[in-house]
């Protein structure tokens, strides 16, 4: 039987729907204890002092944790420039603090109560310094500087040049320009960070925690604890969410020095950590938020033939994965066009901010609110139809991209715009593309309601960009006599919510010639794996299916050849990208593409601002669906978290400290506000560097709703809005102002 393009259910199914399912805030061992962090709540200061004389007395606690007791006081995703415990340390600079969620102590007790109430008793002496929240303000001469040892609170500069920009707008007849700001988003998955540490049968500090990559995690977690890479394990179970905010380290760490050190004091025990909203809210990192500078021009025949972008990033206190995040930013900040002429500066920059990190979209939904909104803008100038200017700049198959590079194989920007536009209503005539079919703008029953209609388009890398040394490697295991009777894949894929399992099971079986139930997976335990990479960068199933499909030939070669049981460990190693030209930015930058067109009906209260969706058009291309359920399944999740990001969640910071700590001050997406409808339009046109033809499809869908909406709301109200969320008070106040 073929499993590939079955909806199977998902193996984890059953397990969830009976509440089975086991999280890492589940696990318990015999004798664990408890641990709270003491988080600084300050945005920046000097660490003078610690003294935990009156914690460490209270009966039920076991020990208390400082700076003084990291081996090696610094951890980061590129770059160690975060402190574990802030604190007096021999590190330069760790006794600082540059955010509220930074860690100044830990305490381990008898029970989380204890930990809490001991968190309390510890007295910190901070010495107060100045503190810069804005990331123009951070560049001013005279800002304080949040990493002395640098300098300077600018810590990446990203370029991307061709042709000659200044020539192009001078050719242009029209020109739009506008000053753009996007948002920081909290991820807001179910599962807040946990940890669980213990010192296995070998010795090795264990880890059984939430995450995305476990061999990054064990790097950062034996750096900090001084130890060998070998001697540390990370273990992930099932993931509650994580849409690239556990890419980053958070309680890893300090949970495994804390079993580490009762182990080396002769009294072992298993020491676990479960975040509270607000710890989560506080302590993990946010999507960057964008200030983006720029310029188009355009002929008036509708042909774009500059673009110019300026974007500033806030990284906030610490590097995590900002530079990889605004690097892509680049490419999607013109869109997916052909633009002759373009210059793009993009500009990584800390402040006191929570840090921000990878977020669904890796800095994509910034890039490309910039690019589509300007194209609508352009549309609006040229008095042309939306569509009709996208599909008369669209690149195509042999295009090259701005980066000097052809397209990867199989470009079908043109195929998704075309599906969605004729399903929200575009037709194709012979004088262009024109809007025959859309809502009624004003209900006559209900004058002070509008709707609107707009529509958005992008592309998404798939796999790593610039040159990164992308691989995936599994294992294969065939057992049995005549007949292959099960095999075993070893792979590093965490399951973080999307049923990467379930197609990873269904690529092997498909891949061996073996029923489902024959497939065994072992996985995400870093003892016994090897690395398949991250879960990021909707790069696992193009990633490790590759990886299946090769591997698999090579263990029934093995088996025909009557080696059995066959063991074997095959690397999937893809086209090999390049790292860009340092003073251009030209670069081959990315290995393959997913691509999505998206339109939204939006209804506008004029009288209290209030902003619905009410109906998503959404057309992708997978290349091949897997599992369609799954992948209508994720499209569907990624539009509702695009709904929440458009238009109500509002995350707030005021002087480095967070307004909106917890889920009743932080609004996501409920079921009262999911759009009635979402026509989903799923394309197969195969990639050809896809395993049976498959893109990657864990972001894309995640791209480009929020200009969509945008050009929606501005297509009701006749006000463009260049920031969003489209909150009702920024929305009235911007139709108050015409």
């Amino acid at each position: 039987m073929k499993y590939i393009g079955q909806s199977v259910p998902r193996v984890d199914a059953a397990t969830k729907v009976k509440g089975d399912a086991v999280f890492a805030s589940d696990m318990v061992r015999p004798g664990q204890v408890y641990m709270k962090m003491l988080m600084a709540h300050r945005p920046h200061a000097i660490v003078k002092r610690v003294d935990t004389a009156k914690a460490e007395a209270l009966p039920g606690v076991l020990l208390v944790l400082t700076s003084r007791d990291v081996p090696s006081n610094e951890f980061g995703y590129y770059t160690y420039d975060q402190p574990v415990l802030c604190g007096p340390s021999e590190k330069p600079y760790a006794d600082r603090v540059r955010y509220v969620g930074d860690r100044v102590a830990a305490v381990v007790a008898e029970t989380e109560a204890i930990a809490a109430a001991a968190c309390d008793l510890i007295e910190v002496e901070y010495e107060d310094l100045p503190v810069v929240c804005d990331m123009e303000e951070a560049l001013e001469p005279g800002a304080p500087i949040l990493h002395p040892d640098l300098g300077s609170n600018l810590f990446g500069h990203h370029k991307l040049y061709n042709g000659d920009v200044e020539e192009g707008f001078r050719q242009a007849e029209v020109i739009v320009e506008a000053v753009l700001n996007t948002p920081a988003q909290e991820h807001a998955y179910l599962q807040t960070e946990a940890g669980l540490a213990y010192i296995d049968e070998e010795g090795r500090v264990a880890v059984i925690t939430t995450g995305q990559w476990g061999l990054k995690d064990r790097k950062q977690i034996a750096h900090a604890l001084g130890l060998a890479e070998e001697q540390v394990r990370v273990i992930y179970p099932m993931t509650g969410g994580a849409f690239g905010g556990r890419e980053d380290i958070s309680v890893q760490i300090i949970v495994g020095l804390a079993a580490l050190k009762l182990q080396r004091q002769g009294r072992p025990r298993p020491v676990k950590v479960v975040w509270s909203r607000e710890e989560s809210i506080l302590g993990h990192c946010k999507r960057h938020p964008f200030r983006i500078y720029t310029r188009w021009g355009a002929m008036k025949d509708g042909k774009i033939v500059a673009a110019q972008v300026k974007m500033l990033a806030d990284g906030g206190a610490y590097k995590f994965t900002t530079s990889i995040v605004v690097s892509n930013a680049v490419i999607n900040a013109l869109g997916p066009y052909e633009i002759p002429n373009v210059k793009v500066d993009a500009y990584d920059i800390y402040t006191n901010n929570v840090p921000r990190g990878a977020f669904r979209g890796f800095g994509g939904p910034q890039a490309v609110y910039c690019a589509e909104q300007m194209v609508n803008k352009l549309a609006d100038a040229l008095g042309m139809d939306a569509v009709e200017l996208r599909m008369r700049n669209l690149v195509q198959e042999g295009s090259l991209q701005t980066t000097g590079a052809v397209f990867p194989p199989g470009v079908t920007i043109r195929e998704v715009t075309q599906a969605c536009a004729e399903g929200a209503g575009w037709e194709s005539t012979p004088g262009g593309w024109v809007l025959k079919r859309r809502p009624a703008k004003v209900d006559p029953g209900q004058p002070h309601l509008r709707r609107g209609l707009g529509l958005a388009c992008s592309h998404k890398n798939v796999g790593f960009s610039y040159g990164y040394p992308e691989s995936c490697t599994i294992g294969i295991d065939l057992y049995g006599g005549a007949e292959i009777e099960r095999a075993a894949i070893r792979h590093g894929a965490s399951e973080v919510g999307m049923g990467a399992h379930t197609v990873i099971t269904q690529m092997a079986a498909d891949a061996l010639g073996v029923a489902l139930e024959q497939i065994e997976l072992i996985s995400t335990d870093t003892a016994q794996v090897k690395d398949a990479g991250s879960v990021s960068a909707s790069r696992m199933t193009f990633f490790i299916g590759n990886a299946i499909k090769e591997g698999a030939e090579k263990a029934l070669e093995a088996w025909a050849n009557e080696e059995r049981p066959v063991h074997l460990e095959h690397t999937y190693w893809p086209h090999q990208t390049t790292a860009p030209d340092p003073e251009t930015g030209q670069c081959d930058p990315n290995v393959a593409y997913a691509y999505t067109a998206q339109a939204a009906e939006v209804l506008v209260d004029m009288e209290t601002g209030l902003v619905k969706v009410e109906k998503i058009y959404c057309a992708i291309d997978v290349g091949k669906a897997i599992n369609p359920q799954q992948v209508i399944g994720q499209i569907q999740g990624g539009l509702v978290q695009s709904v929440g990001y458009a238009v109500m969640e509002n995350f707030v910071e005021k002087g480095g400290q967070v307004l909106t700590p917890n889920l009743s001050t932080y609004l996501v997406p409920t079921a009262l506000d999911i759009p009635a409808e979402m026509d989903i339009m799923v394309l197969e046109i195969p990639d050809p560097r896809g395993p049976w033809g498959a893109r990657g499809l864990g972001e894309v869908m995640n791209m480009c709703l929020a200009p969509a909406v945008s050009a929606a709301v501005q297509d009701a109200t006749g006000v463009w809005f260049d920031h969003f969320p489209l909150i009702p008070e920024v929305v009235l106040s911007g139709i108050a102002r015409g």
